[in-house]
């Protein structure tokens, strides 16, 4: 059987429909196509939550001191393979009051993975984490912030809500200066900002840019009267129809 032309053109553009589609929900903030998840919390308060991927490291503790010294709480998605590896770090993070996400086993990018995969990462991380601190997460952040198909099922078996963010500081790349310059020129009330205390699981690596940034970053935003929360609080459920409307497509 011959397949006309109009038929072919047609298949082809249903096909780049879905590929856009699959696209848009893959990397795009407000997407709930592959999971329920948030990029800012509630707008009505003056507040902001400071977030870091990619823990623990060897040099969270140098972060943690500081986050100490200036009475302000954070939230941690950490790498079950760096936990497994820096459990008492991880124990401080936690002892410290931060609230700890699921930032998956080994970090891998999920595109194009298989849902077995998927699954696999996260479910492992979270075993890992309650193992080694006896916390479970009520969040995850895809590493890179890519999602794909299967994600949906494991934050449903899980019961994790996803958590991308308002603002990325790029700081694995840029200076401190130009890190602060970026989160604090998009820094807005209810917003989420993603940082890093590790460079996915690479031992011992050099955080010092991001930990200087932050030392910009929380007195001028202290000063422009900003609190910091934890994710969760500043998602409370009084505030979901603050953003619902922005994350849902």
């Amino acid at each position: 059987m011959r397949i006309s032309t109009a038929a072919l053109m047609t298949s082809g553009a249903v096909l780049g429909g879905a590929s856009a589609v699959a696209a848009f929900g893959c990397v795009s903030r407000s997407s709930q196509l592959f999971g329920p998840s948030v990029f800012r919390g509630c707008q009505n308060r003056r507040s902001i939550a400071l977030t870091f991927d990619d823990g623990p490291s060897e040099h969270t503790l140098d972060l943690l001191e500081y986050l100490d010294r200036e009475r302000v709480t954070a939230t941690f998605f950490v790498c079950g393979m760096n936990v497994k590896r820096l459990p008492r770090i991880a124990g401080e993070v936690a002892a410290a009051g931060h609230q700890i996400g699921n930032h998956s086993y080994s970090h891998p990018s999920l595109l194009l993975k298989s849902k077995r995969f998927i699954e696999r990462e996260f479910t492992d991380a979270q075993r890992v984490i309650v193992g080694e601190i006896g916390i479970a997460p009520m969040i995850l952040r895809p590493p890179y912030g890519v999602r794909w198909l299967g994600l949906r099922e494991v934050q449903c078996k899980l019961s994790l809500l996803g958590v991308l963010w308002t603002v990325i500081g790029y700081d694995w790349r840029l200076p401190a200066p130009k890190i602060a310059a970026r989160v604090l020129d998009n820094a807005s009330p209810g917003g989420i900002i993603c940082l890093h205390d590790g460079r996915g699981v690479t031992p011992n690596p050099d955080i010092s840019e991001a930990i200087s940034a932050v030392k910009i970053i929380v007195p001028i935003l202290k000063d422009q009267g900003y609190a910091f929360e934890t994710v969760s609080d500043l998602i409370t459920p009084e505030c979901e129809s603050a953003f619902a409307g922005s994350t849902v497509v």
